[in-house]
C-alpha cells in the first residue's frame, strides 16, 4: 500500500505576468493553441507511454477495445482553439460546484462557506440564495458538487454533494426564489449518506446522466484500500435514482457502485453517443482521464496510469501530475475539455468514438491560474471557473472568477 502525505490537487504556482485581459464577448480575441510539453520516457501528455498505442486496454460502449464499432458521423480537428468571450463574475469564494438555471444564470457553491448564490448572467451580480446545513470545510472537503434534478422545471430541487464532520453526502434542497435572498434554500432531503471523508480526496462531482439517473465521483480519502473494495463507497463512481436507491441494471444488485478502482474522481460528462468519461487525480506520476464502463475496476492502487494490468481498464489519456491535476470535464465540439488545478490550464482531448484523434492540447496556460470546473452551456460555449481562493493558489485581484468560452 502507498503512503499518501498530501492531496494531489496540489500547490498552484503563481501566474505568469499579469493576469490576462479578458474580452468581451463578441470581441474575444482568438487565444493560440498552446504546445503539449514532452513528458518523461518518452511519453507525451494526454498519449500513449511507449510502446502502447493511443486508446490501448480501453473499453468501447459495449466492453469492446479500441474504437467504437461505426465510425462517427464527423471527426473533430486534431487542432482546436478558445476564445474567452467574456467574464460572467468575479470576486467569488472558493468556488466548486457551478449549476446553468434555466434563462443563463448559474448556481455557484462555495467550498469553504458552505454557501450557494446566484449568478445573474447579463450583470455578473453575486447574490446568495441560501446556505447548506451540516457543511463542516476542512481541506479539500466542503460543499462541492451542485446538480439541478431532471425535472427542476417542476420540482426546483437543487442537489449538493457536501462533507459533514462524520461523511460525505448527496441532499436536495428546494429553490424557491419567492422567499427572501439568502433564505431561498429549503430544508435538506438527505438522499444518500456514509461515503468515506477525508482532509484529501472526497471526490465530490455529482451530474445526471443521459438516464437521468444521478452519478457520484468519490475519492478513497487517502486510505487506497477502499478504492480495490467494493463494500466500500470511497474511490468508486455510483449511480443512482434521483431518491438515492441503487439503479435497476447496476452491475451487483443493491449497489450503487458503478466503476471501482478511482482515486479521487472530480470529473464526469458524457459525449455525444452517451458514453461516460472521467477525470481523476493520480498520485505522482499519471493523472487519467477514462471511459467508464460499469462494473469495471480502473486499478488504483495497484496501476497508476497505463499500467496493462488484467482485469484492469486503462485510461484513454494521461497527463504528468504537474500538468494536470483534472478537476472538472465537459464536452463540447467532439472534445472532453478538462480543467487543471496544479496544471494552471485547460486540456482539450479530441476524441473520435473512443480513440483519441490528436495528442491533446493545452490553452490558457497560467492566464488565470487554477482551475477547477468546466460546464458546457451547449454547441461551441463553456464555462470555466477558476479556483485560487481554496487555499493552494495565488489569488490576485478579482479571484476567483467565472469565464465563459467559445471552444473548437
Amino acid at each position: 500500500m502507498r503512503f499518501v502525505h498530501v492531496g494531489r490537487e496540489g500547490r498552484g504556482a503563481r501566474r505568469r505576468g499579469v493576469a490576462a485581459a479578458v474580452v468581451l464577448a463578441g470581441c474575444g480575441a482568438l487565444l493560440a493553441a498552446g504546445c503539449s510539453p514532452a513528458g518523461v520516457d518518452g511519453a507525451r501528455p494526454g498519449g500513449s507511454p511507449p510502446g502502447m498505442a493511443a486508446g490501448a486496454g480501453s473499453p468501447g460502449p459495449s466492453g469492446t477495445s479500441g474504437t467504437s464499432g461505426s465510425p462517427p458521423a464527423s471527426v473533430p480537428p486534431a487542432r482546436g482553439a478558445v476564445t474567452v468571450a467574456g467574464e460572467v463574475a468575479k470576486g467569488l469564494e472558493s468556488p466548486w460546484g457551478v449549476a446553468p438555471l434555466p434563462g443563463g444564470d448559474l448556481l455557484v457553491a462555495s467550498r469553504d462557506k458552505g454557501s450557494i448564490s446566484r449568478v445573474a448572467a447579463g450583470s455578473g451580480t453575486v447574490t446568495r440564495i441560501g446556505s447548506v446545513p451540516g457543511v463542516s470545510p476542512g481541506g479539500e472537503g466542503g460543499l462541492l458538487g451542485l446538480a439541478l434534478s431532471p425535472d427542476f422545471a417542476s420540482d426546483r430541487m437543487v442537489y449538493a454533494y457536501f462533507t459533514t464532520e462524520g461523511d460525505n453526502r448527496i441532499a436536495r434542497m428546494r429553490y424557491d426564489e419567492r422567499r427572501p435572498a439568502g433564505q431561498q434554500l429549503g430544508a435538506p432531503d438527505t438522499v444518500f449518506r456514509g461515503i468515506p471523508k477525508g482532509l484529501i480526496h472526497n471526490g465530490g462531482r455529482i451530474a445526471f446522466g443521459p438516464d437521468k439517473m444521478l452519478y457520484a465521483g468519490t475519492g478513497e480519502t487517502g486510505d487506497t484500500g477502499l478504492a480495490q473494495d467494493k463494500e466500500s463507497l470511497g474511490g468508486k463512481i455510483l449511480r443512482m435514482t434521483p431518491d438515492g436507491d441503487p439503479v435497476h441494471g447496476n452491475p451487483e444488485a443493491d449497489s450503487v457502485v458503478y466503476s471501482y478502482g478511482h482515486r479521487n474522481v472530480q470529473g464526469l460528462a458524457w459525449d455525444g453517443d452517451k458514453r461516460l468519461w472521467a477525470a481523476e487525480f493520480g498520485q505522482n506520476t499519471w493523472d487519467e482521464l477514462n471511459l467508464i464502463e460499469p462494473g469495471a475496476n480502473y486499478g488504483w492502487p495497484e496501476a497508476e496510469g497505463k499500467a496493462g494490468r488484467p482485469g484492469m481498464r486503462d485510461p484513454v489519456a494521461v497527463w504528468k501530475t504537474d500538468e494536470a491535476s483534472p478537476s472538472g470535464i465537459a464536452w463540447a465540439q467532439g472534445s472532453v475539455w478538462m480543467a487543471g488545478l496544479k496544471g494552471n490550464r485547460l486540456w482539450r482531448i479530441p476524441l473520435s468514438g473512443t480513440a483519441l484523434v490528436a495528442e491533446p492540447e493545452a490553452f490558457l496556460e497560467g492566464k488565470y491560474g487554477r482551475l477547477r470546473s468546466v460546464v458546457a452551456l451547449g454547441g461551441d460555449r463553456l464555462l470555466l471557473v477558476t479556483s485560487e481562493t481554496d487555499g493552494r493558489g495565488s489569488p490576485e485581484a478579482g479571484d476567483d472568477r467565472i469565464l465563459t468560452l467559445t471552444v473548437r
